[in-house]
């Protein structure tokens, strides 16, 4: 009609113009062994088939190793729509749980103890230290309420007992985290202080009642939430008010209670998903189908190949059934936004 010529035209969000493979890839990250990129990852990331990396200490002997491979994984050619920087991940807390030497000097208790402001001075020391090596991505800090006995208070790992004290402290890291430019990652999502096991060992089951869990363990998440923190790990531990399955596979938890509840419009990601806890629910394929399906963003494999075949299962799954497109879409663009910030922010930083 003549008189929409005016009208400004719509313009189609980049996710939506990229390719099956891709929009699979936007939901994928991998590990792998040593301090050299694998022929298999490296060609992933130039097909457009893995949005990031996660990095151990094996991967990390030193800082200037670190370095190496993180600009050996950047300067792999990537699709033309993928070029901002890949989500390269470490889990830096601190205490027993740090990847790579440097920040943070204290645990998480130590920093609950000490306060906000010496949690947040904590976080933005820790993200210069990963930005030098070229690391965009903490997966920390751990926002669960750690009850007396629990794995998160006998290691630790937790900033306090009390949903007000992790509030407190725990945000304030992921505030100087994020002010230092690297993206910060609240776990594990809806709580897993009250477990007596860590998941990567052992199934877990969280019996709290549903008012419970709202009320103290996904408290913190609020504060985080209106932060701007950019990132959420859902737990694979079982809820059983939520659901009979873990957190990551539960869309009442990772869609209702995380993005209708709270109101997080950031990246949501799975633990890893070749934990002990997910064992009895299939193998990699199964895991990626299931925590798709829940509505989480992004797939954590410790292992590229458990990722190629997850990638495989999704990929059948997006082009059989037309109708998942959308939440593919809506995944991928959550996805490129972040990668797209941190771009941002390394310009920033130059």
């Amino acid at each position: 009609m003549l008189g929409d010529r005016g009208a400004p035209q719509r313009q189609p969000s980049p996710a939506s113009l990229l390719s099956p493979r891709q929009l699979v890839g936007e939901r994928l990250v991998a590990g792998f062994p040593g301090a050299a990129v694998p022929a298999p990852v490296r060609q992933m990331i130039r097909r457009g088939e893995l949005a990031g990396v996660i990095l151990f200490e094996a991967n990390l002997p030193s800082r200037a190793t670190a370095r190496q491979l993180v600009d050996e994984l950047e300067a792999i050619r990537r699709p033309a729509r993928l070029r901002d920087p890949l989500l390269v991940m470490t889990d830096q807390e601190g205490g027993l749980v740090k990847r790579l030497e440097g920040p943070p000097s204290a645990s998480a208790r130590q920093m609950g103890a000490a306060g906000a402001a010496a949690s947040r001075a904590q976080g933005e020391a820790t993200a210069a230290s990963l930005r030098r090596v070229g690391i965009n991505v903490d997966l920390a800090p751990v926002l669960d309420v750690a009850r007396p006995g629990g794995t998160i208070d006998t290691t630790d790992r937790g900033f306090g007992s009390t949903a007000a004290a992790v509030d407190a402290a725990a945000v304030s890291f992921a505030e100087g985290l994020q002010a230092g430019g690297v993206a910060a990652t609240a776990k594990h999502f809806p709580g897993i202080g009250a477990a007596a096991e860590n998941t990567d060992f052992a199934v877990q089951r969280i019996n709290l009642p549903k008012q419970t869990l709202r009320a103290v363990d996904e408290w913190p998440y609020r504060r985080f939430v209106v932060a701007g923190g950019e990132l959420v790990m859902l737990s694979t531990a079982i809820y059983p008010a939520f659901s009979p399955q873990p957190a990551a596979f539960a869309r009442s938890i990772a869609s209702v209670e995380l993005r209708d509840r709270l109101g997080f419009s950031g990246v949501s990601i799975t633990d890893a998903l070749e934990s002990v806890a997910v064992r009895d629910f299939g193998g990699p394929a199964s895991a990626g189908l299931a925590a798709a399906a829940a509505g989480t963003d992004l797939l954590l494999f410790t292992d590229y190949r458990a990722a190629a075949a997850a990638g495989q299962a999704l990929r059948r799954r997006l082009q059989g059934t037309p109708t998942v497109r959308p939440e593919f879409v809506a995944s991928a663009g959550r996805v490129l936004r972040l990668r797209q910030g941190l771009s941002a922010s390394a310009v920033r930083r130059r």
